[in-house]
């Protein structure tokens, strides 16, 4: 047997599942901004806040890790 009869699923699965992960984390960053009190932007950028950015990382990770479970089936 060839290459793409033994792992071609495991590839498409790969694939399909990256392209699903990856949309959901870009909602997240279009959302994020509404729910968000403040301007995160002026608060990154214009006031250096280094709190803010390492709670929006934390968050980030958080989701990051939530995706990959789900994707994964959790175990």
């Amino acid at each position: 047997m060839d290459w793409w009869h033994l792992h071609g699923n495991q590839v498409i699965s790969t694939l399909v599942f990256s392209a699903i992960g990856m949309g959901t984390f870009a909602l997240f960053f279009l959302v994020l901004p509404h729910i968000l009190p403040f301007s995160l932007k002026k608060e990154m950028e214009e006031d250096q806040n280094t709190a803010l950015g390492i709670v929006l990382g934390a968050i980030v990770i958080g989701i990051a890790l939530i995706i990959s479970a789900a994707i994964s089936g959790g175990g």
